[in-house]
């Protein structure tokens, strides 16, 4: 086991949670500046798409700032040999550590009988552990220099809760961390997070390897819950998702977003669209358009200037919009 940068961070270790499509580089470093997390990870990239001749299109989607780090790069995907391969190919991009999805309950992605299908695969999801974890130079039979720590991502089952076994099947691998998410995959976000079973999950994976941090994650909304959460289940820490949509002090201790003038608020979401346009052209602006309606909230005319905001179709009229707004404040 490599433990790398995980060894170096303070518990509980509290990080930003992967998120399709949200958690990009600009997001990521509009938040490094207000109050950054312990640690970061990318989006899911494509295991396939990395070993492919395409993998051009997607390298921009791992773009990171050094300012963004410790930072690791989540991968996903259901053939071990294009782990391998995508997982040098992250060595070579200088992250800090891989991140394996094993709980991502879209579609399309179970379609590829990846993410939280890996679940009911078990023997293929430990394949795919040691093909990463091999890859990465984290084994000794392939230690060659700098090795990545590898991590997973996961819930507590696909349909239903296997947890029991599945919890000691990732204990009995290499990695160096394992984020609990306290849900089966069909359930999405339906239902409350369980921490009862996160916390079992974490008790039965130390039982087989205290070595292995184990980090909970689900409806956590702000830093001190966090902590809190943390210490009463006997987790090595914690990771934050949704809460962190449109506010951007979601890790600060000394700010809290609610306390802030729209000025603040609005000039924060004008630096993430100007980020957004300059490091992200190659995807959808409408992207932006769930940003919007989160940053802009919890005061008077807040709502007319959502509605504007989400009928704007490119970078040049949603700036537009939000200085002049900006300039009415003043």
């Amino acid at each position: 086991m490599k433990k790398g940068f995980w060894s170096k961070l303070k518990k509980p270790i509290i990080s930003l949670a992967p998120m399709l499509d949200v958690t990009d580089s600009a997001f990521r470093q509009v938040i490094a500046k207000r109050g950054a997390p312990d640690v970061f990870f990318t989006w899911f990239v494509s295991a396939d798409g990395l070993a492919s001749i395409g993998k051009d299109n997607l390298l921009p989607d791992l773009y990171f700032d050094p300012k963004e780090r410790p930072i690791v790069a989540q991968i996903f995907g259901a053939k071990p040999e294009n782990f391998s391969i995508a997982t040098k190919i992250i060595k070579d991009l200088k992250f800090d550590g891989i991140d394996i999805n094993l709980g991502c309950p879209e579609k399309k992605v179970l379609k590829q009988n990846a993410g939280s299908a890996l679940i009911d695969n078990p023997r293929l999801a430990k394949k795919i552990i040691s093909a990463t974890i091999d890859a990465s130079g984290g084994l000794p039979e392939s230690r060659k220099g700098a090795g990545l720590p590898v991590s997973v991502k996961t819930r507590l089952g696909n349909k239903t809760n296997v947890s029991i076994k599945w919890d000691k099947l990732l204990a009995s691998t290499e990695v160096s961390a394992i984020t609990i998410h306290g849900r089966l995959a069909k359930d999405k976000s339906q239902y409350p997070a369980d921490w009862e079973q996160i916390s079992a999950f974490a008790k039965a994976v130390k039982s087989v390897n205290p070595q292995i941090l184990v980090f909970g994650n689900g409806d956590v909304k702000s830093i001190a819950e966090a902590e809190s959460k943390a210490k009463q289940y006997n987790l090595d820490g914690i990771m934050i998702g949704r809460a962190s949509f449109g506010n951007p002090w979601i890790f600060n201790k000394k700010i809290s977003k609610s306390d802030l003038p729209p000025q603040k608020i609005i000039k924060a979401l004008l630096e993430h669209l100007n980020l957004f346009n300059r490091l992200h052209q190659h995807r959808h602006f409408a992207l932006m358009k769930k940003h919007f309606a989160s940053y802009i909230t919890g005061w008077s005319g807040a709502k007319q200037l959502r509605i504007k905001l989400m009928k704007v179709e490119n970078y040049s009229q949603a700036k537009q919009v939000l200085d002049s707004y900006l300039k009415k404040l003043d």
